[in-house]
């Protein structure tokens, strides 16, 4: 394929009112690749990517060239129209890595960093067509056979059980011993593993975004994992994700399986836990969020969709490889080049954004979850997952404060997400829920008390639980938004 190459004499496009920083001349900070095109990886990419966008907007249009790791060229799509161009249209867009022309051409492997992301596999984000169709829609029912309401329930226990760790301590660091853990020990009932895989899964999925040379390594360990689960469901089934695939009229290969889970599990909870901690930040440190915003009025539910404007948990997905040549926001596209998605771009584009953080008011049509045939199948388990989070977490602890100054928090960046590096909060001491005696303490030393597994994927599952009125918990967390103004009054 012919390379992706910068316009031969670039000229500055102002950005729907938007002004782009232009850095001095020969500022190392912001030396671009060879070629002159920008890396959207490395140090420079890592300390302002949203910095990073505006300029490639202000240089380029809504359509930019770009390196990924190993210098591959790419093409990173900030604008909102043209993403919905691209993810509507798979005929000239196909997800299917073996379309890739650097893949093609060799210079692209297995061991890339990239690999795991770009490359095709037997899921349906990787294909077109009925394929595609006959795997999503084993996915999309499957999914569906979860009651909403039990997840929550499930959710909620481990909540409780992760806050109890260091409810009596006064101060915890909010990402690692809440947020980091939560949506895993949620997937691992969705999926049908063991909890105790929760931790190593945790950071082998981090690994595998973070795109470093132990990317492939991780992903590895994550499909032996899933792998072995497959084997065991396959004889034992049970109330999960892994034996409803199997089931699945589809027809799914066990290495179908094996790849669904691994995109469910992956991208579930590297987007649900930078969801859970950006919305806890913008809370406790947002006026916005406090007063102004909507009138003073706002539910907990309009805050997160809030933050997936803002701050989406994934900034970049991929979007496809051209299967012809065309042309996209005033860049010639050649057939085998690779599109990105640039969904924290599009978020803030100005052809749909009056400014960045502008009030949506509730609005889902942000790009957070991508669009089109590819859109994310788990979106509504996560808002599920992340709003129990955040409503267990600040009705137990409603004085939950920062011990750290906002511009004191520090950020780490991929090629695909960016993310918080650490939330240290204080509060006032409480007793763990728990028994007291023993269990107390079995829970401060960070043991869990789980009802048996049958029992926690029946709650799971089950349907045609009644409705019922507003919890005690809920009423908390109520009165405790209507503090702030985050809560519309009835």
């Amino acid at each position: 394929m012919t390379r992706p190459s910068p316009d031969p004499s670039p000229t500055s496009r102002p950005a729907g009112g938007l002004t782009a920083a232009v850095p001095p001349p020969g500022c190392p900070a912001h030396e671009p690749g060879p070629g002159g095109v920008h890396r959207l990886y490395g140090p420079v990419a890592s300390a302002d990517p949203f910095g990073l966008y505006e300029r490639l907007r202000a240089e380029h249009g809504p359509v930019a060239p770009v390196l990924l790791e190993g210098d591959v060229p790419a093409w990173l799509v900030l604008g909102y129209a043209e993403i919905l161009e691209v993810t509507r249209n798979p005929r000239r867009f196909s997800r299917d890595g073996r379309n890739w022309g650097e893949y093609r051409a060799g210079r692209v492997g297995a061991a890339s960093p990239i690999a795991p992301v770009l490359l095709w596999g037997p899921d349906c984000t990787h294909q077109d067509g009925e394929v595609h169709q006959r795997l999503r829609s084993a996915l999309n029912q499957s999914l569906d056979r979860f009651d909403r309401r039990g997840l929550r329930r499930h959710v909620q226990r481990h909540a409780h059980q992760l806050i109890d760790r260091f409810a009596a301590d006064g101060e915890a660091e909010i990402l690692a011993q809440y947020a980091q853990q939560l949506p895993m020990l949620a997937l691992t009932t969705v999926l049908g593993l063991p909890e105790e895989e929760g931790p190593r899964l945790v950071r082998a999925s981090r690994q595998l975004l973070i795109g470093t040379e132990k990317a492939v390594s991780a992903d590895r360990y994550i499909q032996r994992t899933l792998g072995e689960l497959v084997t065991r469901k396959s004889t034992d089934p049970g109330h999960d994700l892994a034996s409803w695939l199997l089931a699945h009229p589809a027809d799914l290969s066990d290495e179908e399986v094996v790849h669904h889970l691994r995109l469910v599990m992956v991208a579930g909870n590297e987007t649900t836990t930078n969801l859970i901690v950006n919305t806890l930040r913008v809370v406790l440190t947002h006026p916005r969020f406090r007063g102004s915003l909507h009138g003073g009025r706002m539910t907990l539910p309009a805050a997160v969709e809030q933050v997936l404007w803002d701050e989406p948990p994934i900034s970049v997905c991929p979007g496809g490889f051209a299967t012809q040549d065309v042309e996209l926001g005033g860049q010639h596209i050649r057939e085998g080049d690779v599109l990105l998605l640039g969904l924290a771009a599009a978020n803030v584009d100005p052809a749909v954004r009056p400014a960045p953080g502008a009030p949506m008011h509730g609005n889902r049509s942000h790009l957070a979850f991508t669009s089109g045939p590819h859109e994310c199948p788990g979106q509504d388990i996560g808002r599920a997952i992340t709003g129990t989070a955040i409503e267990v977490l600040l009705t137990r602890l409603p004085d939950l404060r920062l011990t750290t100054e906002p511009d004191d928090l520090s950020w780490s960046s991929s090629t695909w997400s960016r993310h918080l590096d650490a939330l240290p909060v204080a509060f006032s001491r409480r007793e763990p829920r728990g028994p007291s005696g023993a269990g107390a303490t079995a829970a401060r030393a960070g043991a869990t008390t789980s009802p048996p597994p049958e029992a926690a994927a029946a709650s799971t599952v089950r349907r045609g639980v009644p409705p019922t009125g507003p919890t005690r918990t809920w009423r908390a967390l109520r009165a405790r938004l209507r503090q702030w103004g985050l809560h519309r009054h009835d």
